[in-house]
């Protein structure tokens, strides 16, 4: 399928899940997360929920990274040049949701692209050979691109795996895992 395709599929069937079962799902990848091999770096980025469209719940994945003491990184959008700016997520820093209705900071101390090691992947669907389907707009390509090679990428997502996703272009960041309620998947 292509992403076109595939993201109406996935946003439809984030529709149709409960509250209930999203949370549930939630808790589930975050309690998956704890056996990836990714707890000794220092600096993780991972996105702030929308409620709204029914994406995963982040904050079991922050409360983990909290209650191990990571630096957590949470972005601003720019759209005008679909970019991320990164902040270092401390007990000041004030969170209000954008225009688009997405959490986001509103300063802090900023973080640059390279000094972050891990970065937890917002999606709607993944395939077998570790590409994804976001939104479409391209912000977590450039800022991914942005990031150091070693830089570990792991999606997160409510749904199982697609066999393949047509239509990938050359500046699509492929995963290095996903994490869903069932399995980790590694690429």
């Amino acid at each position: 399928m292509d992403k076109p395709a595939l993201r109406k599929k996935y946003k439809a069937l984030r529709e149709d899940l409960s509250l209930k079962q999203i949370d549930d799902f939630s808790m589930a990848i975050a309690n998956q997360t704890l056996s990836l091999p990714i707890w000794e770096h220092t600096f993780y980025h991972i996105f702030l929920s929308i409620k709204e469209l029914k994406e995963i719940n982040t904050d079991y994945i922050l409360n983990i990274l909290s209650g191990k003491d990571k630096n957590i990184v949470i972005s601003k959008c720019k759209f005008k040049d679909t970019s991320l700016i990164n902040y270092l997520l401390t007990d000041n820093t004030v969170i209000k949701k954008s225009a688009w209705g997405i959490p986001e900071p509103v300063d802090g101390i900023e973080i640059d692209d390279k000094k972050i090691d891990v970065v937890f992947v917002p999606l709607l669907a993944f395939d077998k050979q570790g590409n994804r389907v976001g939104y479409g707009k391209g912000f977590y390509d450039n800022f991914l691109a942005n990031c150091k090679p070693e830089t570990i990428k792991i999606g997160l997502s409510l749904f199982s795996v697609e066999e393949n996703i047509e239509g990938i272009y050359q500046g699509d960041i492929k995963l290095d895992y996903c994490v869903t309620p069932d399995t980790i998947y590694t690429f």
